[in-house]
């Protein structure tokens, strides 16, 4: 069974994982495997199997949670401290201060800003649920 194959219920490798989160770099194509294992460090939520030679191994919940993470960390803009903050707090009230923990700035707020932030907050509201139902 060739790895495309594979159960999607099955453990995959970091490798395997990078790929599913499109972590490459553009310059040289490899994979940023070394993002995931600093998540790791970051994000307690992340907990794969390491079996002999230190190979990890992450199950689909795993998978989950980091998809998850680069979703706030880079397409919503959050730092650091602002994913832990939610995913600590983990109910849907921190989804409303999640705004204040963006890097970017948002001087002079006009309505479709206002609308996009509205629609970013409910997508994560969605995902929210889809973690926790998952």
């Amino acid at each position: 069974m060739k790895n495309n194959d594979k159960d999607k219920n099955a453990y995959k490798t970091i490798g395997e994982v990078a790929k599913e989160l499109n972590l490459i770099n553009k310059n040289t194509g490899k994979l940023n495997t070394h993002t995931i294992r600093f998540w790791e460090t970051q994000f307690k939520q992340i907990k794969p199997t390491i079996k002999a030679g230190n190979r990890r191994y992450y199950s689909s919940k795993n998978i989950k949670m980091l998809i998850h993470i680069k979703t706030l960390l880079k397409d919503r803009g959050l730092t650091i401290s602002g994913v832990k903050k939610i995913l600590a707090q983990n109910h849907i009230e921190s989804i409303d201060r999640s705004s204040n923990f963006s890097v970017y700035s948002h001087r002079g707020k006009s309505k479709s800003i206002i609308k996009n932030k509205l629609k970013n907050i409910s997508k994560i509201i969605k995902d929210l649920k889809k973690l926790k139902d998952g």
